[in-house]
């Protein structure tokens, strides 16, 4: 069975209505065969969860689709099962991952992406759909109980990502820390996923969508940047 995920960089664009210039995207990955959709609102922390689903329920019902938590009354576990599309939201990775672990639901995530269930994340919804979430950017608020996330794909993604460094500011930027990470981890590969882009994963093809770069770390190598143009099939090798 074919993979399907949608990996995006970022929920909404500067100046942009909730999950503007992804709705399309979006729309184009579902499309209309699919109508029940699972959300996993687990990495937000300073909203509700029921404040968290409404917000992305509103967003999708205009899609025409039908958005259920994992919170709701019938179980997680139950709101998986009957998914369509698994749909994983941005705010902390740690507690995201945290939240997982606790509630027993990696397995059942993971088994239903690999048997051909379409997969959207952004942001930490992206960064647990890799094989660990170190490349996050995301304060550890809290201990999960493994760095280890889903790895639905065989690479690292930093979302988010920017170029250079601040102005008079002394702090790494996101490449320096990215190469940390490839030091001690030196088999990754690392994506740095601009906001506005997002990775489409159609089996063993990768489209890059939006009209940003991405850059493409690894260890001992020169960075090397793709446009929308580019094939990415090999970061999947």
């Amino acid at each position: 069975m074919k993979k399907r995920l949608l990996l995006m960089s970022n929920s909404t664009n500067y100046g942009e209505k909730y999950l503007g210039y992804a709705r399309k995207h979006i729309k184009d990955f579902l499309g209309r065969d699919i109508r029940k959709i699972a959300f996993v609102p687990y990495a937000a922390v300073d909203i509700s969860y029921i404040e968290y689903t409404n917000q992305v329920s509103d967003v999708f019902s205009e899609l025409d689709y039908s958005v259920r938590s994992t919170e709701d009354i019938q179980g997680a576990t139950s709101v998986l099962e009957d998914a369509e599309a698994i749909v994983v939201g941005g705010g902390n990775t740690f507690h995201l991952l945290h939240m997982l672990y606790e509630k027993g639901l990696m397995d059942i995530i993971r088994k239903k992406v690999e048997n051909g269930t379409p997969f959207i994340g952004w942001s930490a919804g992206s960064n647990v759909a890799c094989p660990n979430i170190k490349t996050t950017n995301d304060m550890p608020v809290i201990q999960p109980a493994s760095f280890d996330a889903l790895s639905l794909v065989p690479f690292q993604i930093n979302p988010h990502y920017t170029d250079g460094k601040i102005p008079n500011h002394n702090g790494e930027s996101r490449e320096e820390r990215i190469r940390e990470f490839l030091e001690l981890n030196p088999e990754f590969l690392v994506i740095g996923l601009k906001e506005g882009t997002m990775l489409k994963i159609e089996d063993t093809e990768v489209k890059l969508l939006g009209n940003k770069t991405l850059k493409v770390f690894r260890k001992d190598a020169p960075t090397l940047e793709y446009d929308s143009n580019s094939s990415l099939d090999f970061i999947l090798k």
